[in-house]
């Protein structure tokens, strides 16, 4: 057995360059693999996420899950769990293209390629190159606060100006009670 090394880029908003080349034992599995990447990161590794193999189009293939999401035996797509699943038995591409979710949320995307195989063996898996400095994990914008933050706020606003909630323009006090 040997060592595989990957290019892992972060998908950055800010354009930026960043990345990690990471070397691991090819009989490791990927949730070692996902550790590895979230800990060069600086990433706690509090969520889920999720391996996709890959094309060179970068299209999401077969998944690599952190648990096992699957409702039941019958579940027409079958996925992989990241602790059953070998590096070495989805490398079918000398350049082999894999992108990670990480945090379903905040939508962290790393982009990884397979870029050399090697014959020696690794005591623990190895960061060869750092570039560029990873963002806080939590910078980035949860998904829900998008949808819930201070536009549809004023979205409300807008509509209360534009229907009123009608209480404050009519005179109930003509009304008396039933007695019952």
């Amino acid at each position: 057995m040997g060592a595989l090394k990957f290019r892992v880029l972060l998908d950055s908003e800010k354009d930026q360059e960043i990345f990690r080349d990471i070397i691991i034992n090819e009989n490791e599995n990927f949730e070692s693999f996902y550790r590895v990447i979230l800990n060069s990161f600086n990433f706690e590794g509090k969520e889920i996420g999720s391996f996709f193999m890959s094309n060179d189009e970068w299209d999401k293939g077969h998944e690599i899950s952190l648990m096992d999401m699957s409702y039941s035996d019958e579940d027409p797509e079958i996925t992989s769990v990241m602790s059953e699943a070998k590096l070495t038995d989805f490398m079918e591409a000398p350049d082999q293209k894999i992108i990670l979710v990480y945090d379903f949320l905040r939508m962290w995307i790393f982009l990884i390629e397979l870029q050399d195989r090697t014959e020696e063996t690794l005591d623990k898996p190895q960061i060869a190159l750092a570039v560029g400095t990873a963002p806080p994990e939590d910078s980035k914008i949860v998904q829900d606060d998008a949808f819930y933050g201070e536009e549809d706020d004023e979205d409300l606003n807008e509509f209360d100006e534009d229907f009123g909630d009608g209480y404050d323009e009519e005179d109930l006090s003509g009304f008396e009670e039933y007695e019952y």
